[in-house]
């Protein structure tokens, strides 16, 4: 296990308001652009070794039935994903660019050992690297020292339940070997790797469904006791014809419960640095108004980008977002450079496509700052 270590004081933000029956605007924790004020989303590979239902890539069992063929449809098939030669010549073109920060998904990117490759010529670039994880991997011979050696800023590990069985049921491993225990032993990996050493500051994701609302606070218990830096909690994001819409997606009558176990976790984050008030207010917005609305002032396209496993290129990874691109707009990163990809764009954008993928959009732009105790400088 690791060592406990001291922890900053976390300031306990004000309660935040009832929501109001639409999406809330960002002018709050918005800030005017700077010279590199962008943050890519960039999904690495396809594959996963888990096969949670709620992925935003879909269910392998139905992508082998019949794999997506429309651009913008994401399959953990991996037909489509670039070789190593191309995602290394982008993430070169990274230096003297807008980039700020690249966040790096999938599927699980730590699976693809030349993932490490790419990490280190983002980081050559100049860019913040944040690595987005099952947490399995970390448990390999060698993964969790890398990342530390090759300077990785942030490392945010999925976990979806306290209770180990509940939490393996939520998200299943492909093979039925691995899950909430070695999710954990990842995590103590990394921290023990890390040591007393600046980073990589590691956090963890829960994603909160309708009928496990306690999850929230339970959670963040646990991310406590194993010693992690930051914790956010997510809404369930799924599209109305899923299987299990009905039975996961929070309606307007699960605010008042959800309200309640975020106001305790504000109220007690137990040292865990959170996302600000701005995403609290998102959060409960976003199940009070049933997605359905227009953010103003919305940092895609902006400030934030998305990449698949392909080298598309979408102004987020909102599906709404990506169906209302027109053909002539589509992007690609493949022969192109991150200077001339980005060097048109506004400094926000009025979006009518809201839906609670916003909402978990926001912790990697206007609030990774405050994650990677960086608020401020």
């Amino acid at each position: 296990m690791a060592p406990r270590r001291a922890r900053r004081p976390s300031r306990t933000p004000s309660a935040p308001p009832r929501p109001v029956g639409r999406p809330p605007v960002w002018p709050d924790e918005t800030r005017p652009p700077r010279e590199r004020d962008i943050t890519l989303l960039w999904a690495l590979r396809s594959p996963c070794s888990f096969g949670c239902p709620h992925c935003y890539f879909g269910e392998l069992d139905l992508d082998k039935a019949g794999p997506p063929k429309e651009v913008g449809m994401l399959s953990h098939i991996p037909v489509r994903d670039l070789d190593h030669a191309a995602l290394e010549a982008f993430a070169r073109s990274l230096a003297d660019s807008p980039v700020e920060r690249v966040v790096l998904a999938g599927g699980e990117p730590l699976d693809w050992l030349p993932t490490l490759s790419v990490i280190k010529t983002i980081k050559d670039a100049g860019c913040e690297v944040v690595i987005a994880t099952n947490g399995v991997p970390l448990t390999r011979p060698g993964i969790a020292r890398r990342l530390v050696e090759l300077g990785v800023d942030g490392v945010s590990v999925s976990l979806d339940s306290a209770d180990a069985a509940v939490n393996d049921r939520l998200r299943p491993s492909r093979s039925g070997r691995v899950g909430h225990r070695e999710v954990l032993a990842g995590i103590r990996t990394l921290l023990e790797g890390r040591g007393d050493g600046a980073g990589p500051r590691v956090g963890i994701y829960t994603v909160v469904i309708r009928e496990r609302p306690q999850e929230i606070t339970d959670v963040a218990r646990l991310a406590a006791e194993v010693g992690v830096d930051y914790y956010v909690p997510q809404p369930i994001s799924l599209p109305p014809d899923h299987k299990l819409f009905a039975e996961r997606c929070h309606t307007a009558a699960d605010v008042p419960a959800v309200e309640e176990q975020l106001l305790r976790l504000q109220q007690d984050p137990g040292g865990l640095t959170l996302p600000g008030t701005a995403y609290i207010r998102q959060f409960l917005a976003s199940i009070a108004t049933q997605d359905s609305g227009r953010i103003e002032h919305c940092f895609g396209g902006a400030q934030l980008f998305f990449v698949q496993p392909d080298g598309s290129v979408w102004d987020c990874p909102s599906d709404r977002r990506i169906a209302a691109t027109p053909p002539a707009a589509r992007r690609t990163i493949v022969g192109t450079e991150a200077r001339t990809l980005f060097a048109d764009r506004p400094v926000c954008t009025d979006c009518s496509h809201f839906s609670r993928d916003c909402v978990n959009m926001g912790p990697l732009v206007l609030g990774m700052p405050r994650l990677l105790g960086r608020e401020g400088t």
